[in-house]
């Protein structure tokens, strides 16, 4: 197998292993790896995006089969999100890739810090809300286009934090995800093309595959809070490291 697809099997295989132990973060661990090897920053959320379309659709089945679905949040969300995902996957392809990289870098630093906020703080119980979902939705899908991942740690933060019940937050902006990121994909097709990055995505999706029954097993296993803020760190200095040669 060609040298670079191994390398970009092994960061699907690490991003697998992380989204399957916290429920989130497999598009911004990857684009954070995919920036920092050099990668033009739509170039790489689309083959994020592109090898999402797989994952994402069979999480989405899982947890429709489980139950952990809430209708009126999956109704609330999808519509704003695929919205939000095709005009931040627009705009994202339409800006020169080295001017956005740092600003790119600098949203993932952000979500870096939310992980590793969501790892030290204790957790409160609280109702379930369920207003101002259409722009949680809208934010949501337009960074997550802009920096090749970010909807779970923004909805799903946001739903968990603000005391929607985690099992149906989690399994309802995972089955709304897949909408999300096919939205983001055929955009990115129509712009770019992605006839050069077919190595990214086909390495993605192997990683993917291999890593997910070792996904699972470590999230039954792992400490939750432990390896959330190791990923936390790891996000925050990839992300400080592209910003930094960024602006050299």
């Amino acid at each position: 197998m060609d040298i670079h697809i191994l390398f970009f099997v092994l960061v699907g295989f690490i991003a697998q292993l992380i989204d399957g132990a916290l429920g989130m973060a497999y598009g911004v661990s990857s684009n954070t790896f995919l920036l920092g090897i050099g990668i033009p920053p739509a170039a790489a959320s689309a083959s994020v995006h592109m090898a999402e379309c797989v994952t994402t659709a069979v999480s989405g089945a899982a947890h429709w089969k489980q139950g952990n679905i809430n209708w009126y949040l999956i109704r609330r969300l999808v519509i704003p999100g695929v919205l939000g995902g095709i005009a931040g996957a627009y705009i994202l392809t339409s800006i020169d890739g080295n001017v956005i990289k740092p600003y790119v870098s600098g949203y993932l630093l952000l979500m870096g810090a939310i992980i590793l906020f969501k790892a030290l703080r204790k957790n409160h119980v609280h109702n379930d809300v369920k207003d101002h979902l259409v722009p949680l939705g809208l934010a949501g899908g337009f960074f997550d286009a802009v920096g090749g991942g970010g909807w779970g740690p923004i909805v799903t933060t946001t739903l968990v934090a603000r005391g929607n019940q985690p099992r149906f937050a989690i399994g309802s902006v995972n089955f709304t995800e897949f909408f999300v990121t096919f939205a983001q994909s055929v955009t990115f097709l129509l712009t770019l093309g992605m006839l050069d990055t077919w190595k990214i995505i086909l390495g993605l999706l192997i990683g993917g595959v291999l890593a997910a029954p070792m996904a699972a097993v470590a999230a039954r296993k792992l400490p939750h809070r432990v390896l959330m803020g190791l990923v936390g760190v790891l996000i925050i200095a990839l992300s400080v490291r592209t910003i930094i040669l960024s602006l050299k």
